[in-house]
């Protein structure tokens, strides 16, 4: 029996943010794992020094995975917003701005 080649579609810094794609990935029925190197979990944060946490699907489900974990046009993202504050200061995050 020949074993599916598995490629990752996503990397991530957190280990929330990779389950939240894995999640959003096996709702839309594809098969998906998380891989990282975390010293087996006891070192969470060495996997984001190295390759981070990275979602792996079947070669084959590879462009409807991306598909999924693509974010709608005109959705809220975290970069950082040019226009200057009221008071003149540097824009921040679109996240950030509370005002």
């Amino acid at each position: 029996m020949e074993h599916p080649k598995l490629v990752v579609v996503q990397s991530y810094g957190t280990r929330p943010e990779a389950e939240l794609a894995k999640t959003a990935l096996e709702s839309a029925g594809i098969d998906a794992m998380i891989q990282a190197d975390s010293v087996g979990g006891m070192r969470e944060h060495m996997a984001w020094s190295a390759e981070g946490f990275q979602v792996l699907v079947r070669e084959d489900d590879a462009t409807e995975a991306r598909d999924v974990l693509t974010p709608p046009a005109g959705a809220p993202t975290n970069e950082v917003d040019e226009t200057p504050n009221a008071d003149g200061s540097a824009g921040r995050p679109s996240w950030h701005r509370f005002t």
